[in-house]
């Protein structure tokens, strides 16, 4: 299977932020299937400067851990 993870939040809410990246990162990755993400709107944002080493959601691993994960997976992030 093939799957699209999409997040459309920004710095301000790292928790919705963070969920698909986790679903992508700890889910499909860990089964086999294929997998993306797209970071839309104020998503974007947390790509500029080390925002994205600060942001840690509630109950989810932080999104400098999740974006390493999906890196060394080789899994695609769109903006």
């Amino acid at each position: 299977m093939k799957f699209v993870y999409l997040s459309a939040a920004g710095a301000s809410d790292p928790t919705r932020f963070s969920i698909p990246l986790h679903l992508a990162a700890n889910g499909s990755v860990e089964v086999g299937q294929d997998a993306c993400v797209v970071l839309a709107g104020d998503a974007t944002e947390v790509l500029i400067g080390d925002t994205a080493e600060q942001m840690q959601g509630v109950g989810i691993p932080s999104v400098r851990e999740l974006l390493a994960k999906l890196r060394d997976h080789a899994v695609p992030i769109y903006v």
